[in-house]
């Protein structure tokens, strides 16, 4: 049903683009990003000045919120979207399943409205599974570790078990090993230590 008083339902007839920019600090610019995707054919844009990591993008929330079934998001490059790969890849599936399309200017192939963007965010959700497999697998590791450590010397451990874990659920997430550090209290020179006995380095 016509809506007289809302022009996106004017002429259903025509397709939306919804686009969404976001820089990382204050002192980078958005204007490449909006200019590029208004010149795509977006009439509104949404933007965020927030780090890749940071969980909170007003800008963001309101662009979820404000498409419809038949729209698509368009952003200038996939690391605009999402914070992770398994972030990007459940963002994106949550559009599908309300009818919403999603494409990345600069990323080739990746247009959900086509076969092959399809098949291409099949493949980014396979790598998504990989690497939560490679989270468990790791957290594993270091939960034999810290259990290790707690026998030696009769001390109670400083990284127990579940903290460990936790922790790496935040730096899966994207927190660096310091936030992940203070999020569960404890010094992040033994974090670190735990965390060295796992595949892979520490980040912080």
């Amino acid at each position: 049903m016509l809506d007289p008083h809302d022009n996106r339902t004017m002429v259903l007839e025509m397709p939306t683009f919804i686009g969404y920019a976001r820089v990382s600090t204050a002192d980078q610019n958005l204007d490449m990003q909006v200019d590029a995707l208004k010149a795509a054919g977006c009439h509104t844009v949404f933007t965020d000045v927030a780090s890749g990591a940071k969980a909170d993008r007003p800008g963001l929330d309101e662009a979820l919120k404000y498409l419809r079934k038949g729209d698509t998001l368009m952003v200038w490059k996939l690391d605009r979207l999402g914070r992770t790969l398994a972030h990007l890849v459940k963002t994106v599936d949550e559009l599908r399943d309300r009818g919403v399309s999603f494409r990345s200017l600069t990323d080739a192939g990746i247009d959900t409205a086509t076969g092959t963007g399809k098949l291409m965010l099949n493949l980014f959700a396979s790598l998504a599974e990989f690497e939560r497999d490679l989270i468990r697998e790791r957290t594993k590791a270091g939960l034999k570790y810290a259990a290790s450590q707690g026998r030696q010397g009769g001390r109670r451990p400083v990284i127990t078990p579940a903290k460990l874990e936790m922790a790496q659920q935040l730096i899966a997430k994207g927190r660096t090993v310091r936030e992940a550090a203070a999020a569960i209290k404890v010094g992040k020179t033994p974090l670190y230590e735990a965390l060295r006995a796992l595949p892979g380095e520490a980040k912080g």
